[in-house]
């Protein structure tokens, strides 16, 4: 169980102590209708049960997963939204994100259960021209971001743009 200790109990409040490893470390939860935290996608490297609601799921750097947390309480929706984050190599600039540890470079941040819906939409057209949505440029996931947040829908990703990411990505290397 590389990189994460079992829980331990540190005054009265569970908490998780991760090793120094270069991975990130996300929390989940899930207790039925009231809270729901779950990777939408991305290629986990490890995944650790805690007990029947936690999990630690970890990603290498450079991973890019998104990650959706929803809650309620008896008069409704408390919060809902989603986060596409870039795992991070140790000691790189990072931003927090709660159940993110140590954080990771976020593509894209959305709240609100209507506009979590139109990404999950839109991840789901990209998966159906045949892309993992993991593997996409992490500009078009900025791009989404920001047309979101202007109140635009965002421009459709494809083949095309795809390939072309694919070639720029390997002249980088």
């Amino acid at each position: 169980m590389t990189g994460i200790a079992a829980p331990r109990v540190r005054g009265g409040a569970s908490s998780l102590a991760y090793s120094h490893d270069d991975m990130t470390h996300v929390e989940l939860t899930w207790v039925e209708k009231q809270i729901e935290h779950w990777i939408r996608f991305g290629r986990e490297a490890h995944n650790q049960i805690l007990d029947r609601r936690r999990r630690v799921v970890s990603f290498r750097p450079h991973t890019v997963f998104a990650f959706v947390r929803w809650a309620s309480n008896d008069f409704g929706t408390i919060t809902s939204r989603i986060d596409i984050v870039r795992a991070i190599e140790p000691g790189e600039p990072h931003q927090t994100l709660p159940f993110v540890h140590p954080g990771g470079e976020i593509l894209l941040k959305v709240e609100g259960w209507p506009k979590v819906e139109d990404v999950l939409r839109h991840v789901d057209a990209i998966e159906a021209i045949g892309i993992d949505a993991d593997t996409i440029s992490p500009d078009h996931w900025r791009h989404v971001h920001n047309r979101m947040a202007a109140g635009y829908q965002p421009h459709a990703y494809t083949l095309e743009q795809h390939r072309a990411f694919l070639l720029r990505r390997r002249t980088e290397l």
